[in-house]
C-alpha cells in the first residue's frame, strides 16, 4: 500500500526495510484473515500476543539481553505503521512495546528489567499503564489511587478507567500516590502482576464509539499487596517525572498511527473510486473526485513527511515535548478530515460497518483525546511562544 509515492525517509536503514517486509507478510498471513472475526467478537484472541512476540513484533526497541531485538524507536515505528496499514488500529501492541516496556527499561532496576522485559517481548506478559481515573483525565497530579506503606511493601487501593489492554493485561504499571500531601512529588509508579493477585479485579470491557476490538477496560485495586521491589525506580515520588519524560514518545506513537491511517484511507478511496461506476464512468473520472483525492493525498503526504522528521529527531534524542505535541495535535486533526472526506466518496457504502473506511472513521475519533487531548497539546505548544 504505497498511496503517497514518497521516497523512504533517511532513517530507514536496510534492516528496517527488511523488518517492514517481514512485518507486512506476517500480518497479512497470520492476522489479517481473522480481522473481521475479532471485530465481531469485540476482542482479540489472547494468543495474538504470543504470535506477535514469536514473530519479533513486540518490544523491538528493547535490548537483546532483555529479550528485545536491540533496535530503536524506528523499529517500533515501522511495526506500528504496518499494523495500521493492515487495519489493526485497535491492537494494543504499540502501547505495550512503546510505552509500558520503556518505563521498565528506563526506570526499573536490573532485577525488574530481567524479570519483566523478556516476558513482555515474548507476549507471555501483556502490558498496560493505568493512569486515568474517573474524574481525573489529563490531571495526573489529581490521581486518588493510593499506595500506602505496609511492612516491607505497599497496599494499593483505587480504580482506573479507559485502560488499553485492560482485559488481557497481566502486568500493569499503576500511577498512584505514595504521599497524598506532596502533590506531584507524591506520585509513584508501581507494577502489578495480576495473575493470582488478591484484590485485583477487572471491570467491564467498555463499550465505545469506535475501537470495538480494543479491550479498553475498568480496573479495580482493593487492598492489593505489593512487595517493595514492585516500586518502579529506586525511590518513591519519581512517578510524575517519569510520566512527563515518556509522554513525547507516547504522542509520537499516536502521530505515527494517524499518518498511517490517513495513508490507508487514501489508498482505499483511490481503489474504490477506480472501480465504482456512476453515470457510465468510474467516479475517479469526475473532477470533484479528483480534487478531493488530490487534497487528501497532499494532506497525508505532508503528515508523513512531518512524522518522519519527528521520528528522525527522536532517534537522535532531539525530539522535544513541543514538537511531539504539534505532531500529535496536527496529525490527528488532519486525520479526522482526510478520513471523513474519503468516506464521503464511498457514498452509502462508506456508512456500512463491513467497509473498512467506516470503522476507520469511528476509530479515528479517539486519537484527538487519548495521550493528552489536543487542547492540552495546544496549551503545551503555547508555552513555547
Amino acid at each position: 500500500m504505497e498511496a503517497l509515492n514518497l521516497p523512504r525517509p533517511a532513517w530507514m536503514s536496510e534492516d528496517l526495510v527488511l523488518l517492514e517486509e517481514q512485518a507486512r507478510r506476517f500480518i497479512a498471513d497470520e492476522f489479517a484473515p481473522h480481522l473481521d472475526r475479532w471485530h465481531e467478537a469485540g476482542i482479540y484472541d489472547r494468543d495474538v500476543w504470543n504470535k506477535a512476540g514469536a514473530a519479533g513484533l513486540l518490544c523491538a526497541s528493547m535490548p537483546e539481553e532483555y529479550g528485545g531485538a536491540g533496535g530503536s524507536f524506528a523499529h517500533e515505528a515501522v511495526i506500528n505503521r504496518e499494523l495500521s496499514l493492515a487495519g489493526f488500529d485497535t491492537f494494543g501492541a504499540p502501547l505495550h512495546s512503546g510505552i509500558v516496556a520503556p518505563y521498565i527499561l528506563h526506570y526499573g532496576t536490573e532485577e525488574q528489567k530481567k524479570r519483566w522485559l523478556t516476558k513482555l517481548a515474548s507476549g507471555e506478559l501483556v502490558g498496560a499503564i493505568a493512569m486515568t481515573e474517573p474524574g481525573t483525565g489529563s490531571d495526573l497530579q489529581g490521581v486518588r489511587t493510593s499506595a500506602k506503606k505496609s511492612g516491607n511493601g505497599y497496599v494499593l487501593n483505587g480504580s482506573k478507567t479507559f485502560i488499553t489492554n485492560g482485559q488481557h493485561a497481566n502486568l500493569i504499571v499503576v500511577v498512584a500516590k505514595t504521599d497524598a500531601a506532596a502533590g506531584a512529588k507524591g506520585v509513584s509508579l508501581l507494577v502489578v502482576e495480576t495473575d493470582g493477585a488478591p484484590g485485583f479485579r477487572r471491570g467491564r470491557k467498555l463499550k465505545k464509539l469506535g475501537m470495538d476490538s480494543a479491550d479498553t477496560s475498568e480496573l479495580f485495586f482493593d487492598d492489593v499487596k505489593l512487595p517493595a521491589e514492585n516500586l518502579l525506580g529506586p525511590e518513591e515520588g519519581q512517578g510524575f517525572y517519569q510520566l512527563m519524560k515518556e509522554l513525547p514518545q507516547e504522542r509520537l506513537i499516536v502521530a505515527v498511527h494517524a499518518a498511517a491511517m490517513m495513508e490507508r484511507a487514501v489508498a482505499l478511496a483511490v481503489d474504490y473510486a477506480k472501480q465504482r461506476k456512476a453515470f457510465g464512468k468510474a467516479i475517479i473520472e469526475f473532477q470533484n473526485t479528483q480534487f478531493e483525492l488530490a487534497e487528501c493525498k497532499t494532506e497525508a503526504t505532508i503528515a508523513k513527511v512531518f512524522v518522519d522528521h519527528c521520528i528522525e529527531r527522536h532517534i537522535k534524542g532531539e525530539l522535544d515535548t513541543v514538537t511531539a505535541s504539534m505532531a500529535k495535535y496536527r496529525l490527528t486533526d488532519t486525520q479526522a478530515d482526510v478520513i471523513d472526506r474519503c468516506l464521503q466518496l464511498f457514498g452509502g457504502y462508506g456508512y456500512m460497518d463491513e467497509y473498512p473506511i467506516s470503522r476507520m472513521y469511528r476509530d479515528a475519533r479517539v486519537l484527538r483525546i487519548y495521550a493528552g487531548t489536543n487542547e492540552i497539546m495546544k496549551l503545551l505548544i503555547a508555552r513555547s511562544l
